[in-house]
């Protein structure tokens, strides 16, 4: 049997993956929305839901301290990077920070919503801090391997509009603004990996992201699904009762993790990209649900301070 032709094509998608798909054309734009004034009315903000409104606020405890923690991490990079990238990593260092800035005001209303969210936010810190711990090449993988899972579920929640279909008007204008901005910049995390590197075995590169993302996937899972049973039994909601409907919403009914396992893992393929599929349209699609605020030049080089004390409204800082 001539195993020539396997082997060459096989070396062929590890050479492969030391290329961008970024599409050339694509700008990234910080869109400074502002959400904080939109109070929870309703615990059950997901049409009433009690697990997808679970799901989703796990989901937002995380992203204050993760998103300053994605902007530490790539920022160490910036000036080791082409001019290009360069420019697509200060507008996702914006974006990133503006998520958290909303996330954290987000977090303040569930707060006022008799959610007790300290477990959550200590939960996290503890993950991130573990990984501060590492060196800075592990943070740089373990932000691409959170980046590609955010992207993957905010390509969902925007593609299937089910999933907000009966939520609150204001949370859905700001998960679906989320999202676009996720799906935007997927790239970003992926193109600094690649450039960082240029020089290492292309095998060793495909070792080292496979093994963070299966790392990081189970410690997403775990970490995420505790959080959501947290938050069912302030509601609640306990038992094998809360296990049966976690399960059943992820895996059966609006099914968010049984929707991204396959682009999950097609991260695992030699010679992979996020932007092995062009989803730009999910961005306009968004967009389209709510008005867009693009960032002028003046306004470009500003950030907001997202994790001490309720930011006010628009007040922002130099970040990049």
């Amino acid at each position: 049997m001539d195993i020539a032709p396997p082997l060459a094509h096989a070396a062929a998608k590890f050479k492969a993956q030391k290329k961008s798909a970024t599409p050339s054309d694509l700008h990234i734009h910080p869109r400074n929305r502002n959400f904080s004034s939109a109070v929870i009315r309703r615990r059950r903000w997901v049409g009433g839901d009690p697990y997808a409104s679970a799901f989703f606020n796990a989901l937002s405890v995380t992203f204050p301290e993760g998103e300053t923690f994605f902007i530490e991490s790539i920022k160490k990079f910036r000036k080791r990077v082409p001019p290009k990238l360069q420019q697509e990593i200060r507008a996702f260092i914006q974006q990133e920070a503006i998520h958290s800035r909303e996330h954290h005001c987000f977090n303040e209303h569930l707060k006022d919503c008799d959610f007790d969210i300290t477990r959550l936010e200590q939960a996290i810190c503890g993950v991130v801090n573990t990984i501060r711990t590492k060196p800075e090449i592990a943070h740089l993988v373990a932000t691409m391997c959170i980046e590609h899972i955010t992207a993957i579920l905010a390509a969902e929640v925007i593609a299937n509009p089910k999933h907000f279909e009966h939520a609150d008007e204001h949370q859905r204008k700001l998960w679906l603004w989320h999202a676009s901005e996720e799906v935007e910049h997927k790239g970003v995390a992926f193109d600094t990996w690649l450039h960082v590197t240029r020089d290492w075995n292309p095998l060793k590169c495909w070792l080292v992201r496979c093994s963070f993302m299966a790392k990081i996937t189970l410690g997403f899972t775990k970490n995420r699904a505790k959080g959501v049973l947290d938050l069912l039994r302030q509601d609640g909601i306990s038992g094998p009762r809360a296990w049966f409907g976690l399960v059943h919403y992820a895996f059966l009914g609006d099914a968010p993790f049984r929707r991204t396992l396959w682009p999950l893992l097609q991260f695992f393929k030699p010679g992979f990209h996020p932007w092995d599929i062009d989803d730009r349209p999910l961005i306009r699609l968004a967009e389209s649900e709510y008005e867009a605020a693009i960032m002028d030049e003046a306004a470009g080089s500003a950030k907001v301070t997202p994790i001490k004390g309720r930011p006010r409204a628009g007040r922002l800082k130099k970040v990049a």
